[in-house]
């Protein structure tokens, strides 16, 4: 693991209820959460959705920015199979049980 994902502030909601990004259709994420190319996400495909929400949990700056783009429903459902820094996933899990319950099952 490396000193920067040790280091780095990961945003977290105050609940995942309150995630209530759009879960259909094409989305460009702001620069400040995907400053690689250019790309757009169809959230209808399994794989964009998946990398999508990756790169938001990672580089979200504030809980607007995972209100805006993330769903919780789907978030939960995603959770066991998203790549993200253990620093990270332990902030997600240490807040809501439930992911890491769902991790640990799937």
């Amino acid at each position: 693991m490396s000193r920067y994902a040790e280091a780095k502030p990961y945003a977290v909601p105050g609940t995942l209820s309150e995630l209530a990004g759009p879960v259909h259709g094409l989305v460009r994420l702001p620069r400040r959460l995907d400053w690689g190319p250019a790309y757009i996400y169809d959230l209808d495909d399994d794989a964009d959705l998946a990398v999508m929400y990756e790169r938001v949990v990672r580089e979200a700056q504030s809980a607007a920015d995972l209100r805006n783009h993330l769903d919780g429903a789907i978030l939960q459902r995603l959770w066991p199979q998203l790549i993200i820094p253990m620093p990270a996933r332990a902030r997600w899990e240490q807040c809501f049980p439930q992911l890491r319950r769902q991790a640990t099952a799937a």
